[in-house]
C-alpha cells in the first residue's frame, strides 16, 4: 500500500501512463469516428501531493495532443484523481485547480487514517476489536463518518469552494453499504460505485437517501 505504485510508478515510469492514456483515447477516438458517443475519464491514483497531479496533466495532455493529431478527431474527456491518502483530502483546494473530478477510494482511505492493513486486520485483530466494543462497526464495512468521513466532507467543501462543479464520488465496499450511502449522500457526493452483486442493495439506499431529503407531507 505505501510502496512503490499508483503515481509514484507514473513519476518514475512516466512511459507506462503515456501508453495507458493513449490506449484509452485511440480507442475512444475510433469509437468516436464509429458514431459512439464516449466519454472518457483518466484518473490518477494514490496521490498526496498537486505536484504528482500537475506532472501527470502534463502526460495526458500532451499525448491527447499526439493521439488527436494523428486520429483526425478529439474527444473531450476528463482528469481527475483518486483520493486515498489523508494528505489529498486536505489539500483539495490545490487538486480541484487541476482535476475535473475526485473518487474517494475509501478501502484505501480507511486503511492510511487508520494505520492498519486491511488485508490482515481482520484476521489479526480487527474482529475482537469490534467484539468487545472497542469500534462500533467494521470500518472496513461500513464507512467511519467521525474519521474517514469528515475528510471526505472537508475535501468535498474544499474541492468545490474551488470548482463549483467538481464530480465528487466514491470507489470501495461502502459503496454498497446502505448507512455509507446515506452519508455520501448528504456530504453531497454525486455517485457510488461498488461490486455488481451489491448494485440492487446500492440503488435502494440511494433512493431512500434522496427520498428522506423531499417534504413528503400532505395538507
Amino acid at each position: 500500500m505505501l510502496g512503490l505504485r499508483g503515481v509514484r510508478l507514473g513519476i518514475l515510469h512516466p512511459e507506462i501512463v503515456a501508453m495507458q492514456v493513449r490506449a484509452l483515447l485511440e480507442a475512444a477516438c475510433e469509437l468516436t469516428k464509429a458514431g459512439v458517443t464516449v466519454h472518457p475519464e483518466i484518473m490518477i491514483p494514490l496521490t498526496s501531493h498537486v505536484n504528482e497531479v500537475r506532472r501527470m496533466h502534463e502526460i495526458v495532455l500532451d499525448t491527447a495532443a499526439k493521439v488527436f493529431d494523428e486520429q483526425g478527431v478529439e474527444v473531450a474527456y476528463k482528469f481527475g484523481t483518486m483520493i486515498e491518502i489523508p494528505r489529498a483530502a486536505l489539500t483539495a483546494d490545490e487538486l480541484a485547480e487541476i482535476c475535473e473530478f475526485f473518487s474517494f477510494g475509501t478501502n484505501d482511505l480507511t486503511q492510511t487514517t487508520y494505520g492498519i492493513s486491511r488485508d490482515d486486520a481482520e484476521s489479526r485483530f480487527l474482529l475482537q476489536y469490534i467484539d468487545e466494543g472497542l469500534l462500533p462497526s467494521n470500518p472496513f464495512q461500513t464507512l467511519d463518518v467521525n474519521g474517514v468521513g469528515k475528510l471526505v466532507t472537508f475535501a468535498v467543501e474544499n474541492g468545490r469552494a474551488v470548482r463549483e462543479d467538481l464530480e465528487v464520488g466514491i470507489c470501495g465496499e461502502h459503496g454498497g453499504d446502505p448507512a455509507s450511502i446515506h452519508f455520501c449522500h448528504s456530504a453531497g457526493l454525486n455517485y457510488v460505485s461498488c461490486s455488481p452483486f451489491r448494485v440492487p442493495v446500492a440503488r435502494l439506499a440511494a433512493a431512500h437517501a434522496a427520498l428522506g431529503d423531499l417534504d413528503l407531507s400532505f395538507d
